[in-house]
C-alpha cells in the first residue's frame, strides 16, 4: 500500500470523527466546560478561598492545570470508546476491514479523532480558566507535549475498551469504576506531599498522577514527581497499549464474531 493511499485512509477516519464530534457538539463540547466551570466556581472560589495556597501558590491556580487535564483525559478516551463501539455496533467495522487498510491506520485514524476531541476541550477549558485564574506558561515544550501524549494514551485506552465491549453499558464501565476514581486520586486537587507515607506511595502507581504532574510542571514549574520518570512512564504506557490495541486489531478480537 503506497504513501497517498495510507494517508488518505488515515485522514478520511480522522476527519469522520472530527466530524462526528463537531456535528454534535452541543453534547460533546458544551457540557465540560459546564462542568469544569462548575469546578472552579464551587472547588477554587467556594473551598479555595478557605483552603489557602498550595504548593506556593493560590488553589484555584494550583487545580487549573488538574482540571484542564481532567478534561482531556475524560473528552479522548470517551470519543474513541463510543465511536469506534459504534462503527462495531453498526456494522461500519465491516467496511474497514475488507479495505486494504493496515490495522495501524485503523488504529492511528480513531486515536488522532480522540486527541483532536481532547485537545480542542482542553482549549476551551484552559479559556474558562482565565477567567478565574490567571495561568503562565513556564515550559512551553512540556505542556504541549504532556496534554499530547496524555490524549493519545487515553484515545488508546478508550480504543482497547470498545474493542471489549458488547453493549453500551459496557462502554460507560471503565470510566465509571476505574477512569473516575483514578483521576480524583491523581493529584488534581491536592499535592500527595500531603499525603501520609503509605498512600503516598500507592499514589505512586496511578498513572494520572503523572500527567498532572508535568502538565502543572510545564504550566507552573512546579511538580511532586521528577519529570523525566513521569514522561518514561506515559511513554511506557503508551508503547503497551498501542501494542496490545494492533494484536487485538490483527487478532479480531470482538470484531471478527
Amino acid at each position: 500500500m503506497n504513501t497517498s493511499l495510507i494517508w488518505t485512509a488515515f485522514t478520511t477516519i480522522l476527519v469522520k470523527e472530527i466530524r462526528r464530534f463537531t456535528r454534535i457538539w452541543v453534547q460533546t463540547l458544551l457540557p465540560p466546560a459546564i462542568t469544569m466551570t462548575l469546578y472552579f466556581i464551587i472547588f477554587g472560589n467556594l473551598i479555595g478561598s478557605r483552603i489557602g495556597e498550595m504548593g506556593g501558590f493560590g488553589y484555584m491556580e494550583y487545580i487549573a492545570p488538574g482540571l484542564i487535564m481532567m478534561s482531556v483525559i475524560t473528552n479522548s478516551y470517551g470519543n474513541v470508546v463510543s465511536s469506534f463501539f459504534g462503527t462495531k455496533f453498526q456494522h461500519h467495522i465491516e467496511e474497514l476491514l475488507v479495505a486494504p487498510v493496515p490495522n495501524w491506520v485503523i488504529l492511528a485514524g480513531f486515536v488522532a479523532g480522540g486527541v483532536a476531541r481532547g485537545l480542542a476541550v482542553g482549549l476551551i477549558v484552559t479559556l474558562l480558566s482565565l477567567f478565574f485564574t490567571s495561568l503562565q506558561v513556564q515550559h512551553l515544550g512540556i505542556t504541549v507535549t504532556t496534554v499530547l501524549l496524555t490524549a493519545i494514551l487515553f484515545s488508546l485506552g478508550g480504543f482497547i475498551n470498545a474493542i471489549y465491549a458488547n453493549s453500551f453499558d459496557d462502554i460507560s464501565i471503565v470510566p465509571t469504576f476505574i477512569l473516575t476514581p483514578l483521576t480524583y486520586l491523581g493529584g488534581v486537587f491536592y499535592s500527595i506531599s500531603l499525603l501520609p507515607g503509605f498512600w503516598h506511595l500507592v499514589s505512586q502507581f496511578n498513572p494520572i498522577l503523572y500527567m498532572v504532574n508535568s502538565f502543572r510542571y510545564g504550566l507552573l514549574g512546579v511538580s511532586d514527581i521528577h519529570i523525566g520518570f513521569a514522561f518514561a512512564m506515559i511513554l511506557g504506557c503508551i508503547v503497551i497499549l498501542a501494542s496490545y490495541a494492533l494484536h487485538l486489531l490483527k487478532i479480531g478480537k470482538g470484531i471478527r464474531n
